[in-house]
């Protein structure tokens, strides 16, 4: 079995229901309720007959179990429960290490859809990264620099759409501003010094300090719409001169 990159944090998964094997008896099926035959509960119930199949069962593991780390990593950054540097970094790992183990057992599974539909794993956020093949935080350098482009404008305007409305609450505004933050750290063009992401950063870093229920006060408010709109003002000058 392939020896797991050891994560720089602990991340909380369900194990997999353990499977009920036909071939073990239940009560119900030996009388209803009296005692079962001590010789059929010590059979031996083999997986495999082979130490080839054995080592195809302990693939399929690997990857069973690599699927649901991914899993768990995204939905810890997605609650910063990591920072981005503890993220990229395992994220990194971990896909190379999905990429070397889902090559031991491409013969069985054309896809990792059908690996997933044959032990059914639900694991949308996972799917997702693997089929982009990077971390969230990597910069995109594919080409889609109109569509990260369009994505900024929108998320700067709601955002200080919600402050003129005076939406203070951190669980309201957060999202928003993540979401601003890792699309910006996406777009290759953007010089890793721009000043606009500086100031995004700055109150992603403070919201972190707060919980779901506080709100900004007034000053508070009032500094991160003038922030947010020199950060507007900034990228959109960039993307005159580029």
């Amino acid at each position: 079995m392939l020896d797991f990159y050891p994560l720089p944090f602990t991340l909380s998964t369900k194990m997999a229901a353990v499977p009920v094997f036909s071939g073990v008896p239940s009560r119900a099926a030996s009388g209803g309720g009296g005692a079962l035959d001590d010789s059929r509960l010590q059979e031996e119930i083999k997986l495999y007959d082979n130490a080839r199949q054995r080592e195809d069962y302990d693939n399929r593991a690997n990857v069973f179990s690599l699927i649901k780390t991914i899993e768990a990593l995204e939905k810890a950054y997605i609650k910063d429960a990591v920072t981005s540097e503890q993220y990229t970094t395992s994220c990194n790992i971990l896909l190379d290490q999905y990429k070397a183990a889902f090559k031991l057992i491409k013969p069985s599974f054309a896809s990792v859809e059908t690996f997933s539909q044959r032990y059914m794993l639900h694991c949308p956020a996972a799917m997702e990264r693997i089929k982009e093949g990077h971390p969230i935080t990597v910069r995109d350098n594919k080409g889609n620099m109109s569509k990260a482009i369009a994505e900024i404008v929108s998320l700067f305007i709601t955002i200080m759409d919600r402050l003129r409305l005076e939406i203070r609450a951190m669980d309201e505004l957060h999202p928003d501003v993540k979401d601003l933050f890792e699309t910006m750290s996406r777009m290759a063009s953007l010089p890793a010094s721009f000043e606009g992401r500086t100031k995004v950063r700055k109150w992603l870093d403070e919201m972190a300090n707060m919980q779901a229920s506080d709100e900004l006060s007034e000053d508070q408010a009032r500094q991160m719409l003038f922030d947010f709109e020199s950060a507007y003002n900034d990228f959109n000058r960039f993307l005159s001169q580029s």
